[in-house]
């Protein structure tokens, strides 16, 4: 160690014996540098998995999200068309909601949530953004039973928009077909031409859109054309609708309703101070004047006593002759 420490004879030796060394610490560190690969590989598996498995519950999850924001935007969408059609309503409606169909495969029915509370009626149309659906036939306390026009029970007057040819559209049990019953096989109708809602029987409003035709079929041996038409309502489509409160009077009850309120007004008019008087043709003071105008009318007539007191002296020359 002195010599080592002292001299540089063993240098070279020293050198020599680190390279032996180096190969034999390798050689004893390898085991354990293999275990901490080994275990070093596991772990990465494991945290990959499981890291994995977080990153699906975060796709599904988003998944989910862009699902229901897709919900959203096509019931934003909806809404707005009804809206849209709700302003090209004259008369006052009512949004309501679809929440049950019919199971049975043979009627077109479907249950909304609005009823007889919220003012529903009977035979009260029920529309959607793209045209008319059907009408009300049940009423219950908070929801309604509406029969669609494809029930093949159901027919709606109509005409043909473009020439205002009139028929009746009656369902035939499949939601994407109507049929026109008794159309005269020379009657001017084509494939394309929009049927809208007459107006005829007073249950649905006029000119709404019902139906567009799509087959026209003549046979010169018949009497009347085959005419089909497709809905303009998307019936088993629709999840929001309309609710039409229109006049549900007669003609002959509005035209009553409309002459007792213009009496009324007249004689409301008539009442009123500053209005000149009737014509009684003795004569129709200005326009403005006093009502006190017309007392002068009453000093025309003389009085009973004065009238007869010229007659005394008429009679006095005749009794001096006598004498």
């Amino acid at each position: 160690m002195v010599v080592d420490a002292r001299f540089d004879v063993l240098k070279p030796v020293r050198s020599q014996m680190g390279l032996v060394l180096m190969e034999s610490y390798w050689i004893t560190d390898l085991p354990q540098r293999a275990w901490q690969g080994v275990a070093g590989q596991f772990g990465s598996r494991t945290e990959l998995i499981a890291e994995n498995e977080k990153l699906k519950t975060e796709a599904l999850l988003l998944q989910g999200r862009l699902q229901k924001l897709a919900a959203l935007t096509e019931q934003n969408v909806r809404l707005r068309e009804l809206l849209n059609s709700s302003a090209l309503v004259n008369e006052k409606v009512e949004v309501a909601e679809l929440i049950g169909v019919d199971p049975n495969p043979f009627t077109h029915r479907i249950l909304i949530n609005k009823g007889e509370r919220d003012g529903v009626f009977l035979g009260q149309p029920v529309l959607d953004a793209r045209g008319l659906m059907g009408q009300v036939v049940e009423l219950m306390p908070y929801t309604s039973r509406v029969l669609l026009l494809t029930d093949t029970t159901h027919s709606i007057p109509v005409q043909v928009n473009r020439n205002g040819l009139r028929a009746i559209a009656s369902g035939t049990g499949n939601p994407e077909r109507l049929e026109l019953r008794h159309v005269a096989d020379t009657a001017d109708i084509k494939e394309g031409d929009l049927l809208v809602s007459s107006g005829m029987g007073q249950r649905f409003p006029a000119g709404y859109p019902v139906a567009t035709v799509n087959e026209v079929i003549h046979d010169s041996g018949q009497p009347f054309a085959i005419v089909r038409a497709i809905p303009t309502a998307a019936l088993n489509r629709s999840r929001y609708m309309l609710l039409v409160f229109s006049d549900r009077r007669s003609p002959e009850q509005r035209a009553t309703d409309a002459a007792i309120a213009q009496e009324e007004a007249d004689r409301k008019g008539a009442s009123a101070p500053g209005q000149p008087a009737p014509a009684n043709g003795q004569g129709v003071p200005a326009a403005g004047a006093p009502a006190t105008s017309a007392a002068p009318a009453t000093p025309t007539v003389p009085p009973a006593a004065p009238a007869a007191a010229p007659a005394t002296p008429a009679a006095a020359p005749a009794h001096t002759r006598r004498q």
